[in-house]
């Protein structure tokens, strides 16, 4: 992928499943791999940097950045928070040829595909809905509504699962994310020898 412009990867999932920690695995073990940077109009959660974790921004900001056309994608996320792309920053990476990667929700992965086709996009799994629920529940960082909103949203995001070109189950999240690198690194739309929860679309 040194060759040229190289192509993106697109990460994506159900709430609480994971992609943050894969994503950050990535970045400690791979940092030849660009971890796009998303910009939010959340409130940072305990530990997180601005401009590492995300870019924490004022809804005004958020308004500009979306209608100067500064987005790669955006939206709201479990009817609360907006999260959005930069889209300057990825075009940038692309075109030097280094591998890049967005860690987004489902609304952002259907726009990019609409916009970026060519993309590889992977949905991370969970091993199980109880597996889920128990890491929603045990991450602590939501109260009882709020939740209750993700799993609703989970439901759907997990129905999802078939529009993307490949599924990554996350028993392990190193295991997950040396997993990732390795389709990133084939740069196709099929799971890598001996990976069997990969499957074509």
């Amino acid at each position: 992928m040194t060759d040229g412009r190289s192509r993106l990867t697109v990460l994506a999932g159900p709430t609480a499943v994971g992609k943050g920690s894969v994503a950050a695995d990535i970045r400690e073990h791979h940092p030849e791999v660009w971890i796009s940077v998303s910009a939010t109009t959340r409130s940072p959660r305990p530990g997180e940097e601005d401009g590492v974790h995300y870019h924490f921004v004022s809804d005004e900001e958020f308004d500009r950045m979306v209608a100067e056309g500064e987005l790669l994608e955006w939206a709201t996320v479990h009817n609360s928070a907006r999260y959005g792309t930069p889209r300057r920053a990825v075009e940038e990476v692309l075109a030097t040829g280094r591998p890049a990667m967005l860690e987004i929700d489902l609304q952002g992965a259907r726009q990019v595909r609409r916009t970026m086709p060519e993309a590889l996009f992977v949905f991370l799994a969970p091993p199980s809905w109880e597996e889920l629920v128990r890491r929603l529940v045990g991450r602590g960082t939501e109260d009882e509504e709020e939740r209750a909103r993700r799993l609703a949203t989970a439901v759907e995001e997990l129905a999802a699962e078939t529009e993307f070109d490949v599924s990554i189950v996350n028993h392990e999240v190193h295991a997950s994310a040396e997993e990732l690198v390795a389709l990133m690194r084939l740069g196709r739309g099929n799971s890598a020898p001996g990976h069997p929860s990969g499957h074509p679309s």
